[in-house]
């Protein structure tokens, strides 16, 4: 029996789901049930009805499919799969932000710790995080771990102050696209469509600015086009869209979103490792904000 067939046969006696960013590897993405953005696996894991949730990203995405299934099996088939942007913003951080703007509230990205999201208001992610601000009272709103994510934000809702923690928060792979990355992409011809976590001057340049999600979404209003986010949200899309044309940074690696590999996938699922636990305090803290998340719903409205 091959590696994707005992998958499948281990899927169907454990009564799990699969879920996958769209960074995961092709075959891991191809195995899938589903695959998406961080908000659509935050929904897919709310709303599913299996018994064990494998989660193949990084660690605060298991986590927060742990926060709203806590009474299912969160499995994550690397232990050391982890966001190095989720970790530069600590529970310190945010509560000494909180002393100093005390009128402000605190939206988090998804892309943080558990312990960090339970000291937030409210989570948000690329795909909402302007709706988010806007559904918020106060005018003053500290906003971490991204600083890229945060100036596009600030851009969208100029009535809001929005004050980055901490203020170089950034992930590694969307921070390092850089002028002359736009200037091939013009001269490739095609329309540029750039990820919120890429600095603001590449934000500038680009047709189309959007979570993962959102480039999906976008993709049908083009023939080719120049995707400035991690590589293999080009396998995605080509997937989705075999007649159009993506354009790909071939060393826009994530190296954590490709630990996983089928092998990993396949132990994890007869192994039942590495199961995600949290302290139930911080889980439920966290809950509330992740729950106003999803109440808000998807969109830059």
């Amino acid at each position: 029996m091959s590696i994707p067939e005992r998958i499948q046969a281990l899927r169907k006696e454990r009564d799990a789901v699969i879920l996958a960013h769209n960074y995961q590897r092709p075959e891991i993405q191809d195995i899938a049930d589903i695959v998406g953005d961080s908000l659509d696996l935050a929904l897919s894991a709310k709303e599913t009805t299996a018994a064990v949730i494998v989660l193949c990203g990084v660690d605060f995405m298991a986590e927060t499919a742990k926060i709203l299934n806590p009474g299912k099996t969160v499995l994550l088939p690397v232990k050391d799969a982890t966001c190095p942007m989720a970790h530069q913003l600590t529970p310190d951080m945010i509560r000494e932000a909180r002393a100093a703007h005390p009128d402000a509230s605190v939206v988090l990205y998804v892309n943080s710790t558990a312990e960090s999201k339970a000291l937030a208001d409210i989570v948000c992610t690329s795909a909402n995080a302007v709706r988010v601000v806007r559904s918020l009272e106060t005018r003053e709103v500290l906003f971490g771990p991204d600083c890229n994510l945060a100036a596009y934000v600030q851009n969208l809702v100029p009535e809001k102050e929005i004050i980055p923690l901490p203020p170089g928060g950034h992930c590694y792979v969307h921070d390092a696209f850089t002028l002359h990355d736009l200037e091939e992409a013009r001269k490739r011809g095609g329309k540029i469509i750039c990820h919120p976590e890429c600095r603001p001057e590449i934000q500038k340049g680009a047709d189309v600015i959007a979570s993962t999600g959102g480039m999906v979404r976008a993709a049908p209003d083009a023939e080719a086009w120049n995707v400035l986010t991690e590589r293999e949200m080009g396998y995605r899309l080509g997937t989705l869209f075999p007649g159009k044309t993506f354009y790909i940074k071939e060393e826009a690696i994530c190296e954590d979103m490709k630990k996983i590999t089928l092998q990993d996938l396949c132990r994890s699922l007869e192994t039942m490792r590495y199961e995600v636990t949290l302290d139930p305090d911080v889980a439920s803290r966290a809950r509330v904000a992740i729950d106003r998340m999803i109440a808000v719903g998807r969109g830059p409205a």
